[in-house]
């Protein structure tokens, strides 16, 4: 069976909108998704790139444009609860090495599902880490254990080294999707992901 990886941050609205789909993708393939948490900002430095947001600004209508195909991208999947996060661009290094810390705790799932609900459902400052904490709590994890948790040199020192990695390998932002060793990005690509694990298969 062809191996499958989700490379991500949760600071991505695209790669939020990736996540809820990736269910679907794995329903219809029988091949499970590997998460792999990145540092968007550490993969645009080794990379020399920028995010959308400045790599536009001053270009008339392009980022509006950018806006309106991802609404229609929403739409056409029902995706009604997304809502731009009010505090965008979020600096996601804690929720980051948080899911570092999950993964060794065990509730890597609940973990992500509950920031990427926070961060692009509610609208939540999830750089502010009594945010976090309370967050967290309300969805039975542990948010003091988290914060703790991600002070650990070797929970930094993973998410550096997964990050190093990813862009070594290819990646340049994030979503960023891995079929064996053939490279997708960005939520638009997602069939052609589809297509590949298929055709690997």
């Amino acid at each position: 069976m062809p191996t499958f990886e989700f490379h991500f941050d949760f600071g991505s609205p695209n790669a939020y909108i990736a996540h809820k789909l990736i269910p679907g993708i794995v329903e219809r393939t029988g091949v499970a998704c590997d998460y792999v948490p990145v540092l968007l900002g550490g993969v645009f430095k080794l990379t020399n790139n920028k995010s959308p947001m400045e790599q536009f600004q001053g270009i008339k209508n392009k980022n509006e444009y950018g806006q309106l195909e991802m609404q229609r991208f929403i739409t056409k999947h029902g995706l009604t609860a997304y809502a731009r996060n009010p505090h965008f661009p979020v600096n996601t290094v804690q929720i980051m090495r948080g899911a570092i810390w999950a993964k060794r705790q065990g509730c890597f799932e609940q973990y992500v599902d509950a920031v990427y609900r926070h961060m692009w459902e509610d609208g939540l400052k999830m750089d502010d880490a009594e945010v976090i904490k309370a967050a967290l709590d309300r969805d039975g994890l542990d948010g003091a254990a988290m914060a703790a948790g991600i002070q650990e040199q070797s929970v930094k020192d993973e998410l550096l080294a997964n990050t190093t990695a990813s862009a070594k390998r290819g990646t340049f932002g994030s979503p960023t999707f891995y079929v064996g060793d053939e490279i997708f990005f960005g939520k638009d690509r997602l069939a052609g992901v589809e297509e590949e694990i298929e055709r690997q298969k």
